[in-house]
């Protein structure tokens, strides 16, 4: 009767950020998840990329995360990331799991980022994301030029109003969030140091990291970290395009940033995101890493990343 009881406590809980009616949720909880997948998208590949993008072995990279709401898992995100002879083709599949998938609206999503590695960075070559919402399916597919340009195919089609659509100066040079992801991973240490721009086809945003401090292995609780963690506020700030929200509720959640810690795991200098916060009128979301896995590619991978 307790487990009953303490399952339907969270199930109204979760009800409770949601109103019926088509694939347009609540400005609750799917809006602070969707916050929260965006920066674990844009950061958790920030610090592991660098070191393998650069090395000369062809390597793939697999990183899972969990983020649980009042200790149930709602969301997972798994990415992937192939590198090769200067190359890279990263994929991330972020979707919901458990009590929340059963009691709430659905939600899959696919981002794909591929394009060059050079001496100074990331060299995007085009992008694509896949997203699934309720039953509404919607896809986006942008391809970079050198200058910064933007070419883009929505399926199904947008025309946006005016006031939804985002300006070309503002197009101009912006990224789907695996790509930002890559650009940002070239960071190291100064990885809260600038914001990050992010596309995802409707709406144009910037990802803003400020550090905050510094914590020791034993007070952050990841005792695998080497040395001491750096801790980081993140929030996001509308650019232009199509929110859901009202301007003024949505930058007020400036408030209420979500935290990020970063930790050195291995012996390159590089910092991989191991924690996050995020507080809520419902309760903190909390995420963390479930694994972190690199291997050599198969010569069948580094043929097909050639194509």
């Amino acid at each position: 009767m307790e487990g009953f009881r303490r399952e339907s406590s969270v199930a109204e809980g979760v009800w409770a950020f949601y109103r019926a009616g088509g694939i347009r949720v609540s400005p609750g909880m799917e809006r602070n998840f969707m916050t929260f997948r965006r920066a674990l998208i844009t950061f958790a590949l920030c610090s592991g990329l660098p070191s393998v993008a650069l090395a000369e072995e062809a390597r793939q990279v697999e990183v899972g995360y969990a983020i649980t709401y009042l200790g149930f898992t709602g969301f997972r995100i798994n990415l992937t990331a192939r590198f090769s002879d200067q190359r890279y083709d990263v994929e991330s599949h972020t979707f919901k799991e458990g009590l929340i998938k059963a009691v709430t609206i659905n939600y899959d999503g696919r981002n794909r980022a591929w394009g060059g590695v050079t001496a100074k960075g990331a060299r995007p070559a085009g992008g694509s994301l896949s997203i699934m919402v309720g039953d509404k399916p919607r896809s986006w597919l942008a391809l970079y030029g050198p200058d910064g340009s933007l070419q883009e195919k929505h399926e199904p089609s947008w025309t946006p109003s005016p006031d939804k659509a985002i300006p070309e100066d503002k197009r101009r040079g912006s990224l789907d969030p695996l790509s930002a992801a890559l650009q940002a991973g070239m960071m190291g240490d100064a990885v809260c140091d600038r914001p990050v721009p992010s596309n995802d086809g409707k709406r144009r945003i910037d990802v803003v990291l400020t550090k905050i401090g510094t914590e020791s292995a034993a007070t952050a609780g990841v005792p695998e970290a080497k040395g001491d963690l750096i801790t980081c506020s993140v929030y996001t700030r509308r650019v232009a395009g199509d929110f859901d929200d009202a301007p003024k509720e949505a930058e007020s959640k400036r408030e209420r940033p979500m935290k990020l810690w970063f930790a050195r795991l291995d012996n390159t200098p590089f910092r991989y995101p191991v924690k996050l916060e995020a507080e809520t009128g419902f309760g903190t979301i909390y995420g963390k890493t479930l694994f972190f896995r690199e291997r050599p590619l198969t010569e069948e991978e580094k043929i097909a990343m050639q194509r």
